[in-house]
């Protein structure tokens, strides 16, 4: 049986978090419009390979750098290396296909702030028709792929790790924390997962057993927290830059 996300929209759920915490770097993989974009304090790095911005998302950010492309482009570009960043809070957004969301699982990991974290969207179908494989004949309405496995890979392949689950609706939000980026289990075992899991469909999986590996952590809690999850990583506010105008 589905159990429906129904707790607050991940949109308001990002927004709350990004206008009270600073992070010196974060990394949105799917931006689009750019609506959760636009919140971040710190420096940002969005990857997407079709941006449809129209708003101001730079603000008073430290830096931004947009990438129009491919998640797996952007990870061989060698642009976070470069700069010698960490990752603090990474959103991932992209295809929802559960090998592009291992692989920017693993790229993301491997570049992360061990004592950072990782969300993933769409990870709690509320009906069998949205996980579908098949792009090229979506069903009307939300999609959610099968973004849903990454959630059974990691409670198997790496229980070293710390996983959340929020009912944000509409279609759930995984936190990931606990990172560890020397551990290669996944790259090493990506093959075997993907022979596994790639054509599994959600209801040769069951719903029910889905659903019975995790309970939805009520977003009030990590609220009422402050972001407890982000206390390693959070910059006080008055490491910001606040621009100012110098030319006339």
């Amino acid at each position: 049986m589905f159990r429906k996300a129904e707790d607050l929209p991940y949109t308001r759920f990002f927004r709350r978090l990004h206008s009270t915490h600073l992070l010196n770097w974060y990394l949105e993989i799917g931006c689009r419009t750019g609506r959760i974009l636009s919140h971040v304090q710190g420096k940002t790095i969005a990857v997407d390979p079709y941006f449809q911005i129209e708003r101001n998302v730079i603000g008073k950010k430290p830096g931004f750098f947009a990438f129009q492309s491919t998640s797996d482009a952007f990870f061989k570009t060698g642009f976070l290396e470069r700069m010698g960043a960490k990752l603090d809070l990474s959103f991932i957004d992209g295809m929802h296909l559960i090998e592009f969301v291992l692989r920017d699982f693993i790229n993301v990991e491997q570049r992360a702030n061990p004592a950072g974290s990782i969300a993933l969207h769409d990870c709690c179908p509320y009906n069998a028709q949205m996980t579908t494989r098949a792009i090229d004949n979506l069903p009307p309405g939300d999609w959610t792929g099968d973004v849903w496995k990454i959630i059974p890979i990691l409670q198997e392949y790496r229980p070293d790790l710390t996983l959340t689950v929020l009912g944000c609706a509409p279609s759930g939000l995984l936190i990931v924390s606990g990172l560890d980026p020397q551990n290669t289990v996944l790259s090493d075992k990506t093959d075997e997962i993907l022979g596994r899991f790639q054509d599994l469909s959600i209801e040769a999986h069951d719903p029910a057993r889905f659903y019975d590996s995790f309970d939805y952590t009520p977003v009030q809690d990590i609220l009422a927290s402050q972001f407890a999850f982000l206390d390693p990583v959070a910059l006080s506010p008055t490491d910001g830059l606040d621009p100012r105008k110098i030319t006339p």
